[in-house]
């Protein structure tokens, strides 16, 4: 059976990995051309990565604990470009509730399986 919070934790994570790259994007659109530089396309391409590679991790708790680091790291985007406030937020809401509803749906698993093995 599939573990339903590295599912949903992955799946946020995953999809923040899209969000980040497009608002990698805007950040760099928004500075002058005169003044571009790739610092937006490293940092943001950083960040991408990391989310994926979280994503992958996730059978350990370092893949938990980097996962909470990106969740404050994206929401900090949002003094480059200020909808990341916005988007950030609505996916470290989104990450928490993949955590608190996996664990419960974990703990109902572990509770039937029980169940299940005395009968």
């Amino acid at each position: 059976m599939r573990n339903p919070k590295r599912l949903m934790a992955a799946t946020t994570l995953g999809s923040e990995a899209l969000v980040v790259f497009f608002a990698t994007l805007v950040a760099y659109g928004l500075v002058p051309m005169a003044q571009r530089s790739a610092t937006y396309l490293v940092v943001g391409g950083a960040l991408v990565l990391l989310c994926l590679l979280a994503a992958g991790m996730l059978r350990r708790r370092g893949g938990y604990a980097l996962g909470w680091v990106l969740q404050v790291a994206i929401v900090a985007g949002g003094f480059v470009v200020p909808l990341m406030f916005a988007v950030g937020g609505v996916f470290a809401i989104i990450w928490v509730c993949a955590i608190v509803v996996g664990n419960r749906i974990e703990r109902e698993q572990a509770e039937v399986a029980r169940r299940m093995a005395q009968e």
